[in-house]
């Protein structure tokens, strides 16, 4: 066993170590995702970053000349992968902090395979530090802060966007006006509200209650 860790034969102790350093930092990153289900859990992550790894020791041994001539790639390559878990739902697009978490995996196998430990140690502890934090912060700021995309059909009236208009301002919640339609002697007008959870409740349950609107999406 001693003499196939040995120096002289392509799997090194030191590689093994890369390798298991780097099931361990991934795989906490991994199983963060895992827990959240999302589309890029546990198993996806690990596999990531011991590619990663492996593809920066092969860049070292057989790139003599250009040590960067393989692991420069895992960049690019890395992208499309993370580009297959964006996707957009309804009026958002998802998927985009999975992608980046990706992206970061990845880098901290190449951190590891170069010998970098301290570094991918500590991007691993700010990265879960981040990913169970955050999400806390967002739900607080969710509660003051939260926006939604409207959309209401209904007969055209000269006066009928500024009375939407106004009712926004009365449920105290900040609009921007998006595109507005006219066709068919019917007005398609949109917004994108933010405000309290409560006051968009209060919005949409006036808008539920016009006896006027023909389609409303919200």
């Amino acid at each position: 066993m001693e003499n196939f860790f040995g120096n002289h034969h392509f799997l090194t102790q030191t590689e093994v170590n890369k390798f298991l350093l780097t099931t361990l930092l991934c795989g906490l990153i991994g199983a963060e995702r895992e827990y959240r289900s999302k589309s890029a859990g546990l198993k996806t992550m690990i596999m990531i970053g011991l590619g990663a790894t492996l593809f920066t020791i092969l860049s070292i041994k057989i790139g003599l000349g250009s040590q960067d001539r393989i692991a420069s790639n895992i960049v690019t390559g890395i992208g499309f992968l993370g580009a297959g878990v964006i996707f957009k739902e309804e009026n958002r697009v998802k998927g985009l902090t999975t992608a980046c978490i990706i992206w970061i995996v990845a880098a901290i196998g190449m951190a590891i395979g170069s010998g970098y430990y301290e570094q991918a140690i500590g991007v691993t502890l700010v990265v879960l530090i981040s990913l169970l934090i955050f999400p806390f912060i967002e739900q607080i700021a969710d509660r003051r802060f939260t926006k939604r995309d409207y959309r209401i059909v209904r007969k055209y009236d000269a006066q009928v966007i500024g009375n939407y208009e106004a009712l926004f301002k009365l449920y105290k919640l900040k609009f921007l006006q998006g595109k507005q339609t006219l066709g068919n002697n019917h007005i398609t007008g949109n917004w994108t509200a933010v405000g309290k959870p409560e006051n968009h409740q209060k919005f949409v349950e006036a808008m539920l209650a016009d006896q006027e609107i023909l389609e409303f999406d919200f």
